[in-house]
């Protein structure tokens, strides 16, 4: 009964398999976006202000950087929590596929998170002429938040490596 038990909580990692499938979802409809972006302000582009131009690539630059988020948490979280990848040889593989475990990744996410956090508040930053004083302060502390956060966990797990 125990072995059987275990069998079936082993086994139930592959509920996350789906998990790891809709991601890849969501980084298509990043990518449509992006390029829905990108044809949508290329007809234009000379009739934005340095500034608007300014913030239109920090958006793409986000969605960048939430598609390459997505795309770590994707493959590492498959990796550690559900199968191995096995790639064909002769194709290309990843240099840190297989070598990111989960706390690894969680310092990318991490990381990934407070850059992303960065550029919503250089968009504010540049647009702030349009942002009460009070909100500006508080989108500093909420990424302020974000770094700190990130710092603690980086700390934290170095004391743990020891």
């Amino acid at each position: 009964m125990e072995r059987l038990l275990e069998n079936v909580i082993y086994a139930s990692r592959w509920l996350l398999a789906p998990i790891y499938l809709g991601l890849s979802l969501a980084l298509l409809l990043i990518g449509l976006k992006f390029f829905q972006e990108v044809f949508h302000v290329a007809p234009i582009v000379f009739e934005q202000s340095e500034a608007s131009l300014v913030l239109i690539v920090l958006s793409l630059v986000d969605m960048a950087l939430v598609g390459g988020l997505l795309v770590m948490v994707m493959f590492s979280g498959y990796e550690n929590f559900v199968s191995r990848i096995d790639i064909d040889p002769s194709k290309e593989k990843l240099s840190w596929l297989g070598k990111l475990d989960a706390n690894s990744l969680k310092q990318k996410v991490a990381a990934s998170i407070v850059a992303i956090s960065s550029i919503h508040l250089l968009k504010k930053f540049v647009e702030a002429e349009t942002v009460t004083n009070d909100k500006l302060m508080w989108y500093v502390i909420i990424h302020l938040t974000f770094v700190i956060s990130a710092l603690g966990m980086a700390w934290v797990d170095r004391i743990n490596s020891r």
